[in-house]
C-alpha cells in the first residue's frame, strides 16, 4: 500500500480524534517516521511475546500504515508552508507598490474632487486608516468611486485605466494576503490532519515501545530497540554541554 493509500485509509479514524487527543510532533517528522519504520522490523523479531503481553495484531498493522499516512500527511503539509513562505515573500516584494498606487490614487482624486465638497469627504474617508487591510480595501474603494464619478478624472488628465488596475490589484493583494497569512499556522487544515495522523502513530509507536521497555528491561540488546534514537542523542548532547 502506497502513501496516499495509507492516508486515505486513516484519514476518517484521524478525524475522529478529540482534541485532548491530538498531539504535536516534538522530534522532526521524518525522523520519527523512521523510527516508526525501524520499529516495525525490530518489533517483528519479539512479535509473539509482544502479543502475549497485550500487543494486538492490529497495533501492528497501524504502525506500518500510519507511518506511511504521516509521510503523505507532511508532504502535503510542507506543499502548503511552501506556498505560504512564497506569498509572504511575495506580500514583501509587492506590497509597498500597492501602497503607493493607492497614495498616488488619494493624490489625483484629492486634485480631481476639490471642487466638489461631497466627493472630497468621500476620498477623505477612504483615506483613513493605513494598515494593510485598509490599503486593500481603499484600492477598491478608490476604483468604484472613480468609475462613477469620472468626468472630473478625465479632466485632469487622468488614466482611466488606472481605476480598473485598482480593483485588480485589490483582489491581487488580498488574494496574496489570505495565503501569507498562513504563518498564523494554527488555522489550517493540512496542519490539523498532520498532527492528527501523528497522533495515531504515536498512539501505536508508545503501546509496542512500552510493552518492549516493560518485556526487555533486562535485555539491553533488545530493550535499545524499543527507545527513541533520536530522543537518546539529543539527552546526550544535553549533558555533555551542561
Amino acid at each position: 500500500m502506497g502513501n496516499k493509500e495509507s492516508y486515505d485509509q486513516m484519514l476518517e479514524a484521524a478525524k475522529s480524534l478529540t482534541q485532548d487527543q491530538i498531539k504535536k510532533p516534538l522530534i522532526p517528522v521524518g525522523t520519527y517516521i523512521q523510527e516508526a519504520e525501524d520499529l516495525f522490523v525490530w518489533s517483528a523479531k519479539d512479535k509473539d511475546q509482544l502479543m502475549n503481553a497485550g500487543i494486538t495484531e492490529s497495533v501492528f498493522e497501524n504502525l506500518n500504515i500510519c507511518a506511511a499516512a504521516l509521510r503523505h500527511a507532511q508532504s502535503l503539509w510542507n506543499e502548503e508552508k511552501k506556498s505560504r513562505e512564497e506569498a509572504e515573500q511575495q506580500w514583501l516584494d509587492e506590497s509597498p507598490k500597492a501602497f503607493e498606487f493607492r497614495d498616488d490614487l488619494l493624490h489625483a482624486f484629492r486634485y480631481a474632487y476639490r471642487n466638489t465638497p461631497a466627493l472630497l469627504a468621500n476620498v477623505a474617508a477612504i483615506a483613513e486608516g493605513d494598515d494593510i487591510p485598509d490599503m486593500i480595501q481603499d484600492l477598491n474603494d478608490l476604483a468604484v468611486l472613480g468609475q462613477n464619478n469620472i468626468e472630473p478624472l478625465k479632466k485632469i488628465g487622468f488614466a482611466e485605466d488606472k481605476l480598473g488596475s485598482a480593483a485588480e490589484l485589490s483582489a491581487k493583494m488580498a488574494d496574496i494576503r489570505a495565503l501569507a497569512n498562513g504563518d498564523k499556522y494554527e488555522s489550517s487544515e493540512t496542519l490539523d490532519i498532520r498532527n492528527r495522523i501523528y497522533s495515531l502513530l504515536k498512539q501505536n509507536m508508545d503501546e509496542i515501545n512500552n510493552c518492549g521497555k516493560y518485556l526487555f528491561w533486562k535485555d539491553p540488546n533488545r530493550i535499545k530497540g524499543y527507545r527513541s534514537q533520536y530522543m537518546k542523542r539529543k539527552n546526550e548532547s544535553y549533558r555533555n554541554n551542561n
